[in-house]
């Protein structure tokens, strides 16, 4: 059995002897070591060319290029309008102002936020620019909210609202329901 020797005392006092067991850790290298290399084979194996292995000279192969989806952005960083922005990867593609007017609702003590023309004008841009109009398209277009940290929750669920204002037909169990077009996300600074 392998064991290492951790000495013992010296000066007058008596030797202890004890033995660590050695087994235990030359089993969890072995364990380790074969991991280490079945997981480098499988490494190397995932790089295998694909290609079938014809006589001739090798054809280049194109990548599809696929076009990056348009998006609204919608900015609401300033205090006296909103900024919305359709963008196609970097590219800008149209850019609308349309100004904030803060509705305030008080009904039995809660607080909501409505924003009657940003709905309004999302929705009229979302018909004119939009991609996925039709009911067998599975994709939503993507609305991107850019806001600070410091813009109060109820204010955020009234933009959320305006945005989920505009709907398409989408094919639930073979039937043609009105859904939001839009998939929020938040950007915040």
């Amino acid at each position: 059995m392998g064991g290492v020797d951790v000495g013992g005392g010296g000066g007058g006092k008596r030797k202890l002897d004890s033995e660590i067991n050695m087994i235990p850790m030359i089993d969890l290298l072995m364990v380790t070591i074969s991991f280490l290399l079945i997981t480098a084979v499988w490494t190397h194996m995932a790089r295998i060319n694909a290609d079938a292995q014809v006589p001739g000279p090798p054809r280049e192969v194109e990548p599809d290029k696929v076009d990056p989806e348009k998006q609204l952005h919608v900015e609401m960083r300033a205090p006296d309008k909103f900024v919305l922005i359709w963008k196609q990867g970097g590219t800008v593609i149209s850019t609308v102002d349309v100004p904030r007017k803060d509705n305030v609702i008080n009904r039995e003590g809660r607080k909501t936020v409505r924003y009657p023309e940003l709905a309004a004008k999302i929705e009229q841009e979302w018909k004119s620019v939009g991609t996925h109009k039709e009911a067998i398209d599975k994709k939503f277009d993507t609305a991107v909210l850019h806001t600070d940290n410091e813009t109060p929750y109820v204010y955020l669920v009234g933009v959320i609202d305006a945005i989920y204002h505009a709907h398409r037909p989408f094919n639930v169990a073979g039937k043609a329901e009105q859904v939001p077009a839009f998939n929020v996300t938040f950007a915040v600074n």
